[in-house]
């Protein structure tokens, strides 16, 4: 016979089952169909749900002190280690060719980032603290890395949802971009072609680019120096062609099972109980409208240049000075094509684009120094 005891051990599991635990078992098996079905940034979401879903289960030893996910997660998110990894990689696979063809694009990265700022306004009208408030408006950057490196230094216990929708938006550029672009251009703004004349850029260009970028964005925003260093040295080994290992290995290896680490530890962060509150919800909502926000600021900005030019710059590629790269630049292709077949904007996206990348890093920094860091 078994005994009253037995069967409480027995069932042990099934009496600490929470209703918050069951949500968000149900949430991690939406990102799996985001990920699996919809192929919505499966390298990271797919991680992410299993973390959630493991977390959630009850009394699980993947939690505990020495538990695998609580190690992943003080291992390299508590330290920023696998953000600063990831961007190595990112380095190591990004051209910055186009940006070196055609400099004046960094206005347009730089136009990119103004929801971020405009977010961070709005979520401390919100009630959300400084730390948080800044945290909140980097997922305006739609840069993945540089807001879980942001908020795990000003706000670690919102990065879940934080990270959630960086990542979510991401993968729904094609959705949320055209309707901004739609929105604030005409048919004939949208049919304007750029002609381009590839310009050859030097080895020697290419290498000194990352340096050069490093030392200025480095000594000028020191906060950024993590983001700005580990991307520029990925570029670095890429460009300069002497660490064809190392290269192939940050963009390939490494930031595969970084990026494996990196969901899991993240998704461990979604318990019900912490993930559950309507500040989840406020956060979603601020994100979205940071990331609609920087596509209208690069799209007005590119409309003035398109004024200052005597109508030769095609409004489109302003929503292009992002950093979700090279998503961005192909929709702009697409959107552009699609009104007029013959034209071909996207290595001018391809240029604003990169110079999105460097400055959603650099806003990273920006909102790090006004925020004292993690001080």
């Amino acid at each position: 016979m078994i005994d009253q005891q037995t069967i409480e051990l027995l069932m042990k599991g099934l009496t600490h089952i929470t209703w918050q635990s069951m949500v968000m078992i149900g949430v991690s098996f939406v990102l799996f169909y985001l990920a699996i079905v919809k192929d919505y940034e499966p390298l990271l979401l797919l991680p992410i749900g299993a973390g959630c879903m493991l977390a959630n289960l009850p009394l699980s030893p993947l939690m505990d002190e020495h538990g695998m996910l609580k190690i992943l997660y003080q291992v390299g998110v508590e330290n920023e280690l696998y953000p600063l990894l990831i961007f190595v990689g990112i380095g190591a696979m990004t051209d910055f060719g186009p940006l070196l063809e055609n400099p004046k694009f960094v206005l347009l990265g730089a136009a990119g980032q103004f929801g971020i700022f405009m977010t961070l306004i709005l979520a401390l009208v919100l009630g959300f603290n400084q730390k948080e408030a800044a945290s909140i408006g980097i997922i305006g950057a739609i840069d993945g890395p540089t807001s879980i490196y942001v908020s795990g230094l000003l706000a670690p216990h919102l990065l879940g949802p934080i990270t959630v929708a960086a990542y979510s938006y991401m993968s729904l550029v094609p959705i949320i971009m055209p309707p901004v672009i739609y929105a604030l251009t005409t048919k004939h703004e949208r049919c304007i072609e750029m002609a381009y004349s590839s310009r050859k850029i030097s080895r020697r260009t290419r290498i000194m680019f990352p340096i050069i970028i490093t030392v200025m964005v480095g000594s000028l925003v020191p906060f950024a120096t993590p983001l700005i260093g580990m991307l520029m040295l990925g570029n670095l080994m890429r460009e300069s062609g002497a660490v064809e290992r190392l290269t192939q290995a940050s963009s390939n290896e490494i930031a595969n099972m970084v990026t494996l680490f990196l969901g899991l530890a993240i998704g461990s962060t979604m318990g019900g109980e912490a993930f559950l509150k309507s500040e989840t919800l406020f956060i979603l909502g601020l994100g979205l409208l940071a990331f609609g926000v920087d596509c209208a600021a690069g799209v007005l900005f590119a409309k003035l240049l398109n004024i200052l030019s005597g109508g030769k710059v095609n409004p489109i590629i302003g929503a292009a000075g992002i950093s979700a790269f090279p998503m961005a630049a192909r929709v702009c292709q697409q959107l552009a094509q699609k009104e007029n077949f013959q034209n071909f904007l996207l290595m001018h996206a391809m240029g604003a684009n990169a110079a999105g990348q460097v400055a959603s890093v650099v806003a990273g920094g920006v909102v790090l120094a006004l925020m004292g860091a993690g001080g």
